[in-house]
């Protein structure tokens, strides 16, 4: 299958990396920015240019958040089946009408939550399922990363409202959607946000208490404020038959196994170089699986849109000081901002 790019910055090369791994042909690239241009590919500044020209089957959209949207409406028109990176869209309603497009359309949607495919996580997820770990009763994730002033200089969309966020929608979004992944759906979140360091309009660090709708409590804790370098990406399932707690700075290692079933944790404690992690490679395997034999994907159409409700419910909960119920919560008006 062919595949091409549309935005060329930092997470670009992670995206290549695994579309090489997966045998993918990377056929063009497309970035406003022509001094991205440094592949022996054909490279255009207009993705519709780019899509009437090249024999396209997948399109991988990396732009800035905000941008998602659009640059998603307009590929569907082509039929194109389509791979979103976090978040899908900074708004709920946006991501749900896109949804709605690419079924009607008869093309797939995936969002990428690579997270999902670290060795540890999917060990815990079996764990959870065989119900080694009783009822949950407790999950917390913690993402202690840094980020410095330099870090959300770089490029003028970083840290705004319009086209980025803060801390909730960009780092963390990995982590509360593996709340979701492992505990279930949400109830209510109440949640609070402060600028510790960066000179951003959104938050650099955000905390939420979390009702899950199995019962279960949960704290979201979230910062790039850490200093003088990344501490944890990280998460805690407590049952009452057991505990296990992922850690590592990219939630690439269990770092406690409290529960009835031995396992080698030397296995599942590969720290990767950096926050990305190894999971796009997996993923990319996932997305080709399920487009060439019709199967459904682990980060497909609804599962990649669940965390952009939670994480507009906690920016109404940050604007308003209430907590949010999500089943009652007016999603056409969702803010993300103050």
């Amino acid at each position: 299958m062919n595949i091409a790019l549309i935005g060329c910055g930092r997470i670009s090369k992670k995206h290549i990396e695994a579309i090489e791994k997966n045998n993918l042909n990377l056929v063009a690239l497309c970035d406003i920015d022509e001094s991205k241009n440094k592949f022996n590919i054909p490279f255009y500044t207009d993705y519709k240019k780019m899509l009437e020209n090249e024999n396209i089957d997948i399109v991988s959209i990396l732009t800035p958040s905000g941008y998602h949207y659009k640059n998603a409406l307009d590929i569907l028109k082509y039929k194109k089946h389509l791979i979103i990176e976090k978040p899908m869209t900074l708004r709920y309603f946006e991501a749900e009408n896109l949804v709605k497009e690419a079924d009607h359309l008869g093309v797939k949607l995936f969002t990428v939550k690579q997270n999902r495919f670290n060795l540890p996580i999917k060990k815990l997820k079996e764990t959870i399922n065989k119900g080694l770990l009783g009822d949950i009763f407790l999950a917390t994730t913690r993402v202690r990363w840094a980020r410095n002033q330099k870090y959300y200089n770089l490029d003028s969309w970083r840290g705004t409202w319009k086209l980025d966020g803060g801390v909730i929608s960009n780092q963390a979004i990995h982590h509360l959607d593996m709340l979701l992944y492992l505990v279930g759906d949400i109830e209510s979140v109440y949640a609070k946000s402060i600028n510790a360091f960066a000179k951003i309009e959104a938050e650099d660090t955000a905390i939420a208490t979390i009702k899950f709708k199995n019962g279960a409590l949960g704290t979201f804790e979230a910062t790039t404020a850490t200093r003088p370098k990344d501490i944890e990406g990280s998460i805690s399932i407590l049952g009452n038959k057991g505990i296990v707690e992922v850690g590592g700075f990219a939630a690439n290692k269990i770092v406690k196994w409290e529960v009835d079933e031995k396992i080698d944790i030397d296995k599942f404690s590969q720290n990767p170089e950096n926050i990305y992690g190894f999971g796009h490679i997996e993923f990319y395997k996932d997305v080709i699986d399920s487009i060439k034999n019709n199967k459904k994907a682990i980060c497909e159409m609804e599962e990649g849109i669940k965390s952009i409700k939670v994480m507009n419910a906690m920016y109404e909960s940050i604007a308003t000081n209430k907590e949010i119920f999500l089943d009652d919560f007016k999603l056409k008006k969702a803010r993300i901002g103050k």
